[in-house]
């Protein structure tokens, strides 16, 4: 997943409502169960939270692709929070650092057929934590190269042309130095790993830091819902981003949603994978929803005689035309396969969801934390609906106790 948050700019001129007010502050002991009496907006789609779980706060990845890193950050921010530790701000870009190496060592492996991008999948966060620990943001912010917010085109565009020098092997045989470049590179736009850091008066090591939060990183299990593969094994989902070909838990898409909504009664965090190239995709206006296509049989009166005038483009912008609650396409597990399978449905971005709401039609939607900043009409939320859910889920990742016991006593 590599959705770089520009988009979010469009959202500039929007005033801050809502969660907005606390800024980049930590709202993990502002969060809680809520329900408000009135929708937040007089028009539109009035959303009332319905519940939210204690999280930490929105952060902004800004102009780099490491939104997976971001959600899997948070994920275990709000893990720690929910088994009692204390609110956290851990390091992204310790995380980011540690993926570039060995991305870098596999790319050279392989001869460069494989994937070397900024892009990476939230299990990359579990992968680094066990074998490289974690570090606190103030500790390591990743800033080392004039920049205030991370802006990583020349980062990445550094890396894989080196890389590509390195694969070429213009002396027939790899050096030494290779791999020192490209610890060299990251060194100087994200700054040198302490072998050892003090934090709160404590000495640690990143792996000893690690070890002394209040998680079990084998605890977390990803999930996924695909015909291709057979429900309740696992498989590795095909998308570029997943360079570990780490393997998800596959259900039906009911299951997996089961999940999700068992978690969150619960109190427990999920990472949400997803695609947020479609049309309903409104992070401006705060909503994700799949409306129905239009059809000539649905309009009446002077709603069709526009219609017949229209351009096929002009026809397909008008179904995103919206500023309120519209019918939704109903999702079927074969529709969802078929988007996967024709690339209607791509690994774009990583987000956590953190609760759940309605709107003036008692609707339900997911609430869901996003990483591009708080200049927006959520203050860095929006809500998604259950049919988009269905559509466009890649995969999740949530703790193991979240699963349904029905559903975990089918699993193989």
């Amino acid at each position: 997943m590599k959705i770089y948050s520009a988009i979010a700019l469009l959202a500039a001129a929007s005033l801050p409502l809502g969660a907005s007010a606390f800024g980049n502050l930590d709202i993990a002991r502002i969060a809680a169960d809520t329900t408000t009496t009135e929708p937040a907006d007089t028009v539109g789609f009035g959303f009332r939270d319905i519940k939210v779980i204690p999280h930490t706060s929105v952060k902004d990845q800004n102009k780099s692709g490491t939104c997976w890193c971001f959600s899997g950050t948070s994920f275990i921010e709000d893990e720690i929070l929910r088994q009692g530790g204390d609110s956290l701000d851990l390091s992204e870009m310790f995380t980011v650092r540690q993926c570039y190496l060995d991305k870098a060592i596999r790319y050279i492996r392989l001869y460069g057929q494989t994937n070397f991008a900024a892009g990476g999948s939230a299990l990359d966060v579990p992968y680094v934590w066990k074998r490289y620990g974690a570090m606190p943001e103030e500790v390591y912010s990743g800033l080392q190269y004039g920049e205030e917010k991370h802006v990583h085109g020349e980062l990445d565009a550094a890396l894989k042309a080196y890389l590509d020098a390195i694969k070429a092997n213009p002396n027939k045989k790899l050096s030494t130095a290779w791999l020192k470049g490209v610890e060299g590179i990251l060194d100087a736009y994200l700054g040198e790993v302490p072998e050892t850091f003090t934090y709160r008066g404590k000495t640690y090591t990143p792996r000893s830091y690690a070890e002394s939060l209040p998680v079990n990183i084998d605890d977390y299990v990803s999930i996924t819902s695909f015909t291709h593969h057979p429900f309740y094994g696992e498989f590795a989902v095909e998308v570029p981003d997943n360079w570990i070909w780490e393997k998800s838990l596959n259900l039906p898409m009911e299951e997996m949603k089961a999940v999700v909504d068992n978690a969150i009664e619960k109190g427990y965090p999920v990472v949400w994978a997803a695609d947020v190239s479609e049309g309903g995709f409104k992070w401006k206006d705060g909503y994700a929803v799949m409306p129905k296509e239009k059809k000539e049989a649905d309009l009446e009166g002077t709603e069709l005689s526009r219609w017949v005038t229209l351009s096929d483009k002009e026809r397909q912008e008008s179904r995103f035309d919206f500023t309120s609650p519209v019918p939704e396409m109903e999702i079927t597990q074969e529709i969802r396969q078929q988007m996967f399978d024709n690339q209607e449905t791509t690994d774009d971005h990583g987000m956590e969801i953190v609760g759940t709401a309605t709107d003036r039609n008692g609707t339900r939607y997911y609430k869901v934390k996003n990483s591009w900043d708080t200049n927006q009409v959520y203050g860095g939320y929006f809500y998604v609906s259950e049919p988009y859910f269905y559509a466009k889920t890649i995969d999740i990742l949530v703790h193991k106790d979240a699963i349904p016991k029905d559903i975990a006593r089918k699993i193989k």
